[in-house]
């Protein structure tokens, strides 16, 4: 199957804002497919842990925010690339990756977390 990669795109976006602004039940019911494979170790395996985990942290970090600097989709895959700053000050510079079904839904998701530096050796920033 051809993977609409623009709509995947828009999706994988639309499915990060939607947890991470604190609705994840919400994001799970309109952009998940069938099954939801977790590779964060943080979160647990499925759509209720992923849930869980979610509105855990709109409570626990009310007024975090996010940008999204770029999305990169390839095959059945999307990858964003985000700036987080969250209410204490501290800012985070991630990447994701999203698999999509046939259907154009979420079901696997890898990821990586980095605080962002005030100093770089090589004097670039994180985007």
């Amino acid at each position: 199957m051809k993977h609409d990669l623009n709509a995947n795109k828009a999706n994988a976006i639309a499915f990060y804002k939607t947890a991470y602004f604190g609705d994840p039940a919400t994001a799970v019911d309109r952009y998940v497919g069938a099954e939801y494979i977790q590779h964060n170790p943080l979160v647990g395996d499925g759509k209720a842990p992923f849930i869980a985990y979610f509105e855990a942290m709109a409570k626990d970090y009310p007024g975090k925010d996010i940008t999204f600097v770029r999305a990169v989709a390839e095959d059945d895959l999307v990858a964003l690339h985000t700036h987080q700053t969250w209410p204490d000050g501290d800012e985070y510079v991630t990447m994701d990756f999203f698999r999509f079904d046939d259907q154009g839904k979420i079901v696997e998701h890898w990821d990586a977390i980095q605080t962002i530096p005030d100093d770089t050796k090589n004097g670039n920033t994180m985007y």
